[in-house]
């Protein structure tokens, strides 16, 4: 909700610091740098220290920088552009370090129905962003009021984790009674083992695509629409000095929130009852959901211009089927991952997915946009269709992803295999010139190649 709040009154915020598309989309590529580049760091923390006491730390100061942001004079946009960095500590410490809670909590197909209810979190929270940006604008008439929203729901989500949440063990949930503890490893040794995971390495791409689409339609979509009923003569333009008035953040916001609840949803049930009868059930489900969604995305673009109603129609079912990833990826990391090393595997994943994927993306379609308004002549028209063009780079982004996933489905099995066998104590990892284990036969033990017990 926080993260895009922002984007419920990009309009105004770009009327108030006068910057373009490129400088707009800036504001949340730092963001994201920011939150990329100190998850690896709370990564390694949530595998060795108290998770609830780096969860509280992170959202109390994460919650003050949005406080501090909201008071920004209009001569200082670095300022705000450094404030949305430092927010990424919070995010970061919180979103490497949630989702391995519950791992340790619940098991099975009551791990998969947690971890989607965790998920609504982000379209939810994605949407009342929209609309609490949009909403609390119009009624303070100030966009700066819409930032000091999210730091009082950060001090009731403090107290909560204090007060409420217990820190399990790692990993006790899933072991028998009788299984050895497991302990950390080196942080080397844990990147070491998740480059030789082929399943998180492929899932972790395709929920770069993931990321890159959504964090691209995040900031922009509400943008576009507006943009979209100018040209389409519904809404007057918003010209220097007026408040950018405009019903589509409102809306676009109601949509998130629908389409998340429905996509994730409808993704974990999907692949849970398919899972009885095909054990690649996660990754292909992902796969169906990105190149599903790719073509729809497509047409809310191209149909822009021509019906502000199909655009929506196209969104409602693009954002659906794109949403049904959420929970499924967390849950593919969760059970090919061993839980002495799932916060640095989080970490890793978050990354990947915002390095490639919504750290520049925002950015990019915002600097693509200008670089065609400079070609053509100034007018409403050519800002439309600048941005219309350089959005159409999410549709082909989302079906590489889906190719990404279709690849996971040919190693979840195998990947899944071994780190329940490492769980139970039956497996050994392999050394740097290791890739034996040793077994016991007729009383003696024996060096096997891993691939023979796995068969």
């Amino acid at each position: 909700m926080d993260r895009f709040t922002v984007a419920g009154v990009l309009p105004d915020i770009e009327q108030f610091f006068d910057i373009g598309d490129s400088s707009s989309g800036l504001i949340q590529t730092v963001f994201i740098s920011s939150y990329m580049v100190l998850a690896p760091v709370f990564g390694y923390l949530g595998d060795r220290y108290n998770r609830k006491y780096l969860m509280c730390g992170g959202i109390a100061f994460w919650s003050l920088v949005t406080l501090g942001s909201s008071f920004i004079p209009r001569e200082r946009f670095w300022l705000l552009l450094l404030t949305r960095g430092l927010v990424g500590v919070g995010e970061a410490s919180y979103s490497t370090i949630a989702p391995t809670l519950i791992a340790d909590l619940f098991v099975a197909d009551q791990r998969s129905r947690m971890l989607s209810v965790f998920y609504f979190a982000i379209p939810v929270g994605s949407g009342l962003g929209y609309i609490a940006g949009s909403k609390v604008k119009d009624v303070a008439g100030d966009w700066h009021w819409a930032l000091r929203v999210t730091p009082g729901l950060g001090v009731v989500a403090v107290l909560l984790l204090f007060l409420v949440v217990r820190e399990p063990p790692r990993g006790a949930v899933e072991r028998h009674s009788d299984s050895p503890p497991l302990n950390p490893t080196s942080w080397w040794a844990d990147l070491r083992a998740l480059a030789r995971n082929p399943s998180f390495i492929l899932s972790s791409l395709g929920f770069t695509a993931v990321a890159f689409v959504t964090g691209s339609l995040a900031l922009w979509a509400p943008a576009f629409l507006l943009r979209s009923r100018v040209v389409l003569g519904e809404t007057p333009p918003c010209l220097p000095g007026d408040s950018c008035s405009s019903s589509d953040s409102l809306i676009f916001g109601f949509i998130t929130c629908l389409t998340g609840v429905l996509g994730v949803g409808l993704g974990v049930e999907i692949s849970r009852r398919l899972r009885r009868s095909n054990p690649r059930a996660d990754p292909l489900v992902c796969a169906a959901g990105l190149l599903g969604s790719a073509p729809f995305l497509f047409l809310s673009l191209a149909c822009a211009r021509g019906s502000i109603v199909a655009t929506y129609i196209f969104i409602f079912i693009g954002e659906t089927l794109l949403s049904m990833n959420w929970a499924i990826v967390a849950d593919i990391l969760l059970y090919v991952v061993i839980p002495t090393r799932r916060s640095t595997a989080e970490a890793f994943q978050i990354v990947l997915s915002h390095l490639l994927g919504d750290a520049g993306s925002p950015y990019l379609i915002g600097l693509i946009s200008d670089r065609l308004r400079r070609s053509w002549p100034p007018s409403f028209l050519s800002e439309f269709r600048a941005l219309q063009f350089s959005l159409m780079l999410c549709a082909f982004v989302g079906a590489l992803g889906g190719a990404a996933f279709l690849g996971t489905a040919i190693f979840i099995e195998g990947d899944r295999r071994r780190a329940q066998l490492h769980m139970q104590g039956l497996l050994r990892e392999a050394g740097p010139t290791d890739d034996r284990i040793v077994v016991p036969q007729r009383g003696r033990s024996t060096r096997v190649p891993v691939a023979s017990v796995l068969i």
